[in-house]
């Protein structure tokens, strides 16, 4: 399975990011794919126009679909043709990378969420996260960890 890189998204730019999907899943392993998009759709990506809080990828008739994704129509749009703000959108994926998604989530109970969406080569990509859920015990200690490390930078900000 090729694996997107995380440390950033090459010669692109990002549109959107799902930071709750960082909070309530720990994700495990990270892909990219295509999405079908209609022209409108693109228009609205490049104004920023997205809300990806609530996607998530479901596999059916081995393909993928992105649900949830939240794409708002510019005023623009043609008065004769009603666009669908919360449509379900096909994913392009190889087909070994598939194969691997469809195990994980039927096998082990993996969820597959979009983390970001960005722009590359001109091409919309979205980052899919094979995620599991964190309980709320992993939550409380995640926020621990995050007001113990912010509490030990103002401390050695005073001690200089």
């Amino acid at each position: 399975m090729s694996k997107h890189p995380s440390s950033g998204h090459g010669t692109g730019s990002t549109i959107a990011v799902n930071k709750k999907a960082r909070h309530d899943f720990f994700i495990e392993e990270r892909f990219e794919a295509g999405i079908v998009l209609e022209g409108w759709e693109a228009k609205s990506l490049r104004s920023g126009r997205v809300q990806l809080v609530d996607s998530y990828v479901i596999i059916r008739n081995n393909e993928a679909w992105l649900l949830g994704t939240l794409i708002n129509p510019l005023s623009t749009v043609s008065t004769h043709f009603v666009p669908e703000a919360q449509r379900t959108r096909k994913l392009l994926l190889h087909r070994h990378e598939l194969d691997g998604l469809i195990g994980a989530v039927e096998r082990k109970g993996y969820t597959i969420l979009a983390l970001s969406m960005y722009w590359k080569e001109g091409r919309c990509k979205v980052e899919l996260g094979l995620a599991k859920g964190k309980q709320a015990h992993d939550k409380r200690a995640n926020e621990r960890d995050r007001d113990w490390a912010r509490e030990k930078g103002r401390l050695m900000k005073h001690a200089r």
